[in-house]
């Protein structure tokens, strides 16, 4: 090499970033075919390296910053590059830390990986490749990112380092031990579990399982009011779920709230999937299920009208039982409440990166058709979208700082999984997710084409403004198919957080009404008014006026050829999923 010759540092990152380049292309190129579940990440990468235009001049300025660390590392100059933070909506909490910014070593670990993720993310942004292509390769960077984030590893997270030092290597024994134990459970702890016990302190209030089949149990809950609203009310909680996130502690139990606001309540508590219910589909669970709940009901309390409530998945089950009904000319449902529940599935968020039609057909091609899913592969799915909250703090706090997770009710029920038929999971993915075919009519189920405009009676509809699951935007959309009397109401917080919103403290949430509905949600939130604290007041206030009249309260919670069978939370409730039970073995 000619040593009086300066190198052409602009030309020789021009060179590596089409070494680079190259290699991909080869990698792509060469390699044996790729496994089916593989092969549409490989092709959207191939796209986007092919079409991408602006890559060999975003790799030049990537190493160019990459030279500049190194030089101002050896010179203590370090300043700290907030281009991916500048991206977030919230500060970085990963970096909170002192040493992140004081610790010249780890001021440039911290540089070093901000200017990774920006760089990677404007080439992402800047490529050529079609929207969908791009929106997924967007988020399955962002997943790659925080996955290799220096705070999820032992020796590049000053806290985990200090906390080993101070603990004499303590700290790393523990959670080595709390890893060992998760994964013979199977599942990463969020809270400390040992606080928590179903019908000891959770799942609470007092009531009674008044009826019983392969699929639901049905509880009637005591009145704590001399008199009762005449119409009973149904709750219809999400089947992928244990329905006590509706009635957690007697402090944030939406039961409990209904039931000391006067109404006479049932609720459904689904069995999880077994080998007796292992073929089931959405017809079972529309007749075995909310259908018969309601017959029930209306034998017991001798009605004619029910107000009900679905939450999520259990909002979709019980708007299609309500459209089956109606074709069958049975107008026992009053009103209906949507708690975050999405009709219309053209944008259901981040969650659809991971629904990929022919990924799915190989993935059911290999499922026998009596399978069950678990669970617990549902669970994780969801706390991937949201990673760093729900995956790699608790890896951070569990096993790298040895600390048990707080106990916490809600995370507690997050972890009680429940299995679905894999005809049932397949439903909702391929009919709703995929094809959305809900809204357009599409779906014959129990004999009936469900079409949501035959919908007559009063809805509301409650989303979660920080909704990861069910966005709010697409919440809201049901307001464009129905045409009954709709009230929607935004929540703060999230999926299940912006749901569980107890009274008595109005300075900790938040909530948005406007009663002229627009077609353009954006719109509605501009002209909406903000209201401090819980909105279960203004459900309680929405439903008294379609409740009846008061009437005393019974004493007995069944008859009418229905009796009391045991007292809540009732067996299904605490029965452990056989592929829970598997895992635990």
């Amino acid at each position: 090499m000619d040593k009086s010759k300066p190198i052409d540092i602009k030309l020789l990152f021009a060179q590596i970033a089409e070494v680079n380049k190259q290699w991909f292309n080869d990698l792509a190129n060469n390699e044996p075919a790729p496994d089916a579940k593989y092969a549409n990440l490989i092709e959207m990468y191939r796209q986007f390296v092919d079409n991408s235009q602006s890559y060999l001049e975003e790799q030049y300025q990537f190493y160019t910053q990459q030279a500049q660390l190194w030089q101002e590392l050896f010179s203590v100059k370090l300043s700290v590059a907030n281009n991916y933070q500048d991206n977030q909506s919230e500060v970085d909490k990963r970096f909170s830390d002192s040493n992140w910014n004081i610790n010249p070593f780890f001021t440039y670990l911290k540089t070093s990986y901000l200017n990774l993720s920006s760089h990677m993310l404007k080439v992402v942004a800047q490529s050529d490749v079609d929207k969908e292509a791009k929106q997924r390769l967007e988020f399955f960077t962002k997943q790659y990112l925080d996955a290799i984030a220096p705070t999820n590893f032992p020796f590049t997270n000053p806290v985990v380092i200090k906390q080993a030092l101070e603990t004499g290597g303590v700290s790393l024994v523990a959670g080595m031990k709390h890893l060992a134990r998760d994964l013979n459970n199977g599942y990463m702890a969020m809270t400390d579990e040992s606080k928590f016990i179903v019908g000891k302190n959770l799942a609470v209030t007092s009531g009674k399982v008044v009826f019983k089949n392969q699929l639901i149990e049905l509880i009637h809950y005591e009145a704590s009011t001399k008199e009762v609203y005449s119409i009973p009310f149904l709750i219809v909680p999400p089947c992928v779920n244990k329905y006590y996130i509706l009635d957690l502690q007697p402090h944030n139990s939406l039961v409990k709230y209904l039931v000391d606001s006067g109404y006479s309540v049932y609720l459904i508590s689904w069995k999880s999937a077994d080998i007796k219910t292992a073929k089931f589909d959405w017809s079972n669970y529309i007749e075995l299920g909310v259908i018969k709940a309601l017959e029930v009901i209306a034998a017991i309390d001798k009605t004619q009208q029910i107000n009900t409530l679905g939450y999520c998945i259990g909002g979709i089950i019980l708007t299609m039982a309500y459209l089956v009904l109606k074709k069958r000319q049975v107008n026992i449902i009053n009103s209906m409440v949507h708690l975050t529940t999405m009709l219309d599935h053209a944008n259901p968020g981040d969650i659809k990166f991971y629904i990929d039609p022919k990924l799915l057909e190989f993935a059911y091609s290999h499922q026998d058709e009596g399978g069950i899913v678990s669970g617990r592969s549902m669970l994780q799915t969801f706390s991937a979208l949201r990673a760093n909250d729900l995956i790699w703090y608790y890896w951070i706090n569990n096993y790298l700082l040895g600390k048990l997770p707080e106990p916490f009710d809600i995370l507690y029920w997050n972890s009680d999984t429940v299995d679905l038929p894999a005809k049932m999971h397949r439903f909702l993915l391929d009919s709703l997710y995929i094809k959305n075919q809900l809204v357009k009519g599409e779906i014959n189920i129990c004999g009936v084409i469900l079409d949501l405009r035959e919908i007559s009676c009063p809805l509301y509809l409650f989303a979660a403004q920080k909704d990861h699951i069910v966005p709010w935007h697409s919440a809201y959309k049901t307001t464009a198919y129905v045409k009954s009397d709709v009230h929607f109401v935004l929540g703060s917080s999230g999926h299940t957080s912006g749901v569980i919103n107890p009274t008595g403290n109005d300075k900790a949430r938040s909530y948005w009404i406007n009663n002229t509905l627009n077609r353009d949600p954006q719109k509605w939130f501009s002209g909406a008014t903000k209201y401090n604290g819980s909105w279960w007041q203004d459900l309680t206030s929405w439903l008294n006026a379609r409740s009846g009249m008061m009437k005393k309260a019974k004493k007995s919670l069944a008859g009418n050829g229905y009796k009391v069978l045991y007292a809540a939370p009732g067996k299904y409730v605490e029965a452990v999923s056989p592929i829970n039970r598997a895992n635990e073995k």
